[in-house]
């Protein structure tokens, strides 16, 4: 009756799911994006076995990859979701809460593991983020395979892709007009004039590409174990027939997750529009302010919808204490995965907004509200 009652809580007003207070003095707890509940198991079984976070984060997200998560026709991992030129490409990051330090790869080619070679990144390196050949050349090092990342439905996807003229795309502002054809394209206006043409870089608004259940690869992870040490990270293919190149916000601190002492937070969406608001960062720094998760997350979306009233994304957020919550913005009731040591591994919902105004009414009903962050 306790869990029914927190996944109730969970839809409806978004507040935590886990009191440490009630529950006992143990912290461990794995949430994640999206019903995932096998990547969410992967993880806890790590921390239950007294393992690190860092390795419950890589375990749960590794076995996202490995199982090529499916939910609703979109999948995680290798085999979903090519770009323009039909090559499947690969992101991942993972964020160490005590240190700070961060290992991503952006871009991966040709090697499924992008979990575990954004791991090495942390681990055997002084950086932060390796892209494209050279993160494919860095994982061969490290003793993984090169292999296809392609499949017999992602060459589906790019010839139905290219029978359709390339619609839809990701292209503005050039020649051939890309609402109509495919390209080689060029620019409207030559860069020696001065005049590029428009300059909205306007995110693909109203239901373009719309992102949901339906439409996603991302999963995002974070975890506390029983040290309250915790960690965060993602694993994503991208956005379906992205500009060749594309990287999201997946592998960005930041953007895709982040994590330290006041809390973690990861994301799932349109990756294009959250990496310019670094929500994840905000929503982090909200909880260091005294803001509880709910309230964290949806402070960090607003500043996303006030501008983006199409845009559509959710953020998972937890507390050093244990407490976590979700928001989210134009999916239907947005599903994610908790297991606590109190509470059997659970897919819960919430409720998401689908208007500025009923965003705003779920900021208020939240409880705090800032007014400097009108």
């Amino acid at each position: 009756m306790r869990i029914a009652e927190n996944a109730l809580i969970g839809v409806t007003l978004g507040c935590s799911g886990y009191n440490p207070g009630q529950n006992g003095p143990t912290k461990k707890i794995v949430v994640n994006t999206w019903p995932y509940a096998e990547a969410n198991e992967a993880a806890w079984n790590v921390l239950k076995n007294g393992g690190s976070a860092l390795d419950a984060i890589t375990a749960g997200t590794s076995r996202c990859e490995e199982l090529q998560c499916d939910y609703e026709g979109q999948a995680v991992g290798w085999g979903n979701n090519p770009d323009s030129d039909g090559e499947v490409t690969l992101d991942a990051m993972i964020m160490d809460g005590q240190t700070g330090n961060v290992g991503a790869v952006g871009g991966l080619r040709r090697v499924k593991h992008a979990a575990k070679v954004a791991r090495h990144v942390l681990d055997n390196t002084r950086h932060s983020l390796l892209v494209g050949d050279m993160a494919t050349e860095f994982a061969l090092e490290m003793g993984y395979e090169e292999e296809s990342l392609s499949s017999p439905s992602t060459e589906k996807e790019q010839s139905d892709w290219l029978a359709n003229s390339c619609q839809p795309n990701y292209w503005m502002n050039v020649v051939p007009d890309s609402t109509l054809q495919c390209g080689p394209y060029q620019s409207i206006e030559s860069p020696l004039s001065g005049d590029f043409g428009t300059s909205s870089n306007d995110v693909f608004g109203d239901d373009y590409f719309q992102i949901g259940e339906q439409n996603h690869d991302t999963i995002g992870m974070v975890a506390i174990d029983q040290f309250g040490h915790s960690a965060s990270g993602t694993s994503t293919n991208g956005l379906l027939h992205k500009i060749h190149g594309r990287v999201g916000d997946s592998p960005i601190a930041g953007a895709g997750s982040y994590v330290n002492k006041y809390g973690a937070c990861a994301a799932t969406g349109n990756g294009d529009i959250m990496m310019r608001f670094s929500p994840c960062y905000q929503a982090v720094e909200n909880m260091r302010l005294g803001m509880n998760p709910r309230q964290a997350a949806l402070n960090a979306l607003q500043r996303i919808v006030s501008k983006y009233d199409y845009f559509v994304g959710a953020l998972i957020t937890i507390s050093p204490d244990g407490d976590f919550s979700a928001a989210c913005h134009n999916i239907d009731d947005f599903p994610y995965v908790v297991t606590t040591d109190t509470q059997p591994t659970q897919t819960m919902r919430m409720k998401c907004s689908t208007t500025k105004e009923e965003f705003m009414t779920m900021l208020n009903d939240a409880g705090r509200r800032w007014p400097w962050f009108n």
